[in-house]
């Protein structure tokens, strides 16, 4: 089949499936919103409930929310969810955690040498290097302007 470019193009578009772009906009604003909102109330219950100073309940709240991502890309659900919330699993904690995770669980049958240590940051590695090298440039641009 030899088709150029532009026909490629036209063929491609007329047999891809269209996206329900407001049904997943909706989707992905409430279901995000709910993971906020499970973050929000779990911050109050480790301050209000358990006493913690904010600082203290702000870390625990973290780390509970990516223990809960983990523990969900393990049972195979987080996917599941991802399928209907799309971005909304893209707050940054809960994406991260399930970013790192899912490639280890996939490699795990390769040992944890060359399956699980090589691969697990195959998804969120780039995420690291080029937000740490932002920074930087950011840190330095900023730096920059203040002596000027």
């Amino acid at each position: 089949m030899n088709m150029e470019k532009e026909t490629y193009k036209k063929f491609a578009e007329a047999h891809a499936p269209h996206s329900p772009l407001l049904k997943n906009c909706l989707n992905a604003f409430w279901i995000g919103g709910l993971i906020c909102m499970i973050g929000q109330g779990l911050r109050d219950i480790y301050q209000h409930f358990c006493g913690m100073e904010e600082e203290l309940a702000g870390t625990l709240t973290s780390v509970t929310l990516i223990f809960i991502a983990v523990v969900l890309t393990a049972l195979g659900l987080f996917d599941r969810i991802a399928k209907v919330a799309g971005a909304g699993t893209l707050v940054p904690i809960t994406g991260f955690a399930n970013a790192v995770v899912s490639p280890a669980i996939d490699s795990h049958a390769e040992g944890l040498i060359l399956g699980v240590g090589a691969k697990i940051f195959t998804v969120a590695g780039p995420v690291l290097l080029y937000g740490t090298l932002a920074g930087a440039v950011y840190g330095v641009v900023y730096r920059i302007v203040l002596l000027f």
